[in-house]
């Protein structure tokens, strides 16, 4: 039965490129050009108390209320690459990928968390294994420095709202690159600082689930951004001249098209970016949030009666010493959305939703996955690369993540092959038009814990069976076709 599912992914991949050519960008990936798959240590490490790592947020959450995700799961084994992580990696041998992204555990390497603390020896061992691994396999280890799980003992005194979280994040960042440095030259300080603080401390969507409206998204990213900026200068002066490393941060860039040709949707969707990508990307490319967010939340602040912003306020020095702290830029996209204009009174008051004041939609003809947030639209993709090339002075890119979500457990994910095959045409019609994009990361390689969705989204190109105590890993069809694609640098089969 395996070979019979395996001969018709093949047999799929075959006729889904025969079906695309002449219909997809028929160019090839420049040369240099690097392809890679990611995943993230909760979402797929399991061995949530082994070894002597600590508590993190998602550990604790899931255990105290098991009813903050879909199917009331967590990551406790979730695909058990903590066991079996040379499995993983013969899997992205075989794919012929150059990079796997991954992330550390804060919690297994300092399970105390805090400054000065001890490594745990065990977990050091773990994360040196898995990067001599992929070396050895002709893998090159991007490694994402913190991916959401702060560790429990930080959040109890407030996590990214106190900013005496920066000094033990600056102090688990020098271990980790005076531990792995010598091999690993991509580093990504934080993944997706927007789910950090608009999801963790403003809209209760993921980890540690709190809802300070209007005020705790801004105060975490004030405190993100001022870690990032930190440890870029403390990296760019003690590491990189001996360890030859660069530095980026993550970005999700959900792109808003304007709802209508009208001026006033081409504003809102304009907003959108700045309230969204705009915020904590121009402090790092430009020096300070974008103008008009520190306007309008200044505003409404006065209007509520407050004495300061609930936007606060980087120092002279800290706009100098944040300015400029990238190499790259890692650009996380999946899909889009359309922009305009809301009602100020529809929306919850304080809230950044109402700061920003545009409302989101989707258009029914785009195609849905079955994630309520994610839809096919492949324009935006080439839309949002062309922004980012003619606001950020055309910066280096590398796609740190995209990927299709199914809540099958088939192998033959033609929808997935689908949607990839038109979000790597757009790419390539964007690099084509002058975008400086070096390098494209499905995610993710396998299927793990989808957060607050549980192991009810899959984004896997290889197929997990949760059930299993072992954990069994199927290639899909869109393994096949993402390694077609790699070996010919291209995506037809001409």
């Amino acid at each position: 039965m395996f070979w019979m599912k395996m001969f018709y992914s093949f047999l799929s991949v075959i006729l889904l490129f025969h079906y695309s050519c002449g219909e997809v960008s028929q160019k090839t990936f420049p040369d240099g050009f690097q392809f890679g798959v990611a995943t993230a240590a909760y979402q797929i490490e399991g061995a949530w108390n082994e070894d002597g790592k600590s508590e993190n947020i998602w550990d604790y959450a899931t255990h105290v209320n098991p009813k903050y995700i879909a199917d009331e799961s967590n990551g406790d084994v979730a695909a058990d690459s903590y066991h079996k992580y040379k499995e993983d990696i013969e899997l992205i041998k075989n794919l012929g990928a150059n990079f796997y992204r991954i992330s550390i555990s804060w919690t297994r390497l300092i399970p105390d968390a805090v400054e000065g603390s001890k490594l745990n020896e065990k977990g050091v061992a773990y994360y040196n294994n898995l990067i001599d691994e992929l070396i050895a396999n002709g893998i090159e280890p991007y490694v994402t420095i913190f991916h959401w799980d702060t560790p429990q003992s930080l959040e109890i005194h407030g996590g990214w709202l106190n900013e005496t979280i920066i000094d033990n994040y600056i102090y688990y960042a020098r271990q980790v690159f005076n531990l792995y440095g010598d091999r690993v030259k991509k580093w990504f300080t934080f993944n997706e600082p927007k789910q950090i603080c608009d999801q963790g401390y403003e809209t209760a969507e993921k980890a540690p689930f709190m809802r300070l409206h209007g005020v705790g998204l801004y105060q975490c990213y004030h405190n993100v951004v001022r870690a990032h900026g930190k440890i870029y200068r403390i990296y760019e002066k003690e590491f990189k001249p001996t360890q030859k490393g660069e530095i980026g941060i993550t970005a999700d860039c959900m792109f808003p098209e304007p709802k209508t040709d009208s001026i006033s949707d081409k504003e809102a969707a304009e907003t959108y970016i700045e309230f969204n990508y705009g915020w904590y990307l121009n402090p790092i490319i430009l020096g300070n949030y974008p103008p008009i967010m520190i306007e309008k939340v200044d505003k409404h602040s006065k209007e509520e009666g407050r004495t300061t912003s609930r936007l606060p306020k980087f120092t002279e020095e800290e706009i100098e010493m944040i300015k400029g702290t990238f190499d790259f830029l890692g650009v996380n996209h999946y899909t889009t959305v359309l922009a305009t204009f809301g009602d100020p009174e529809s929306f919850e008051n304080p809230s950044q939703k109402r700061d920003c004041g545009v409302e989101i939609s989707r258009d029914p003809s785009w195609k849905p996955s079955v994630a309520s947030w994610l839809y096919e639209v492949p324009t935006g993709f080439y839309h949002l690369l062309m922004w980012i090339k003619e606001h950020y002075n055309n910066p280096r890119v590398i796609i740190s993540e995209n990927g299709w979500a199914s809540d099958s457990p088939d192998i033959d994910d033609v929808d997935r092959v689908q949607y990839t095959t038109n979000y790597l045409s757009a790419l390539l019609q964007a690099i084509d038009d002058g975008c400086n994009v070096v390098g494209y990361t499905h995610w993710s390689l396998i299927d793990n814990f989808e957060w607050a969705f549980g192991y009810t989204n899959r984004f896997g190109l290889v197929y997990v069976d949760f059930n299993d105590p072992n954990r069994t890993r199927i290639p899909r069809t869109s393994y096949r076709f993402y390694q077609k694609v790699i070996s010919s640098r291209r995506l037809t089969s001409n």
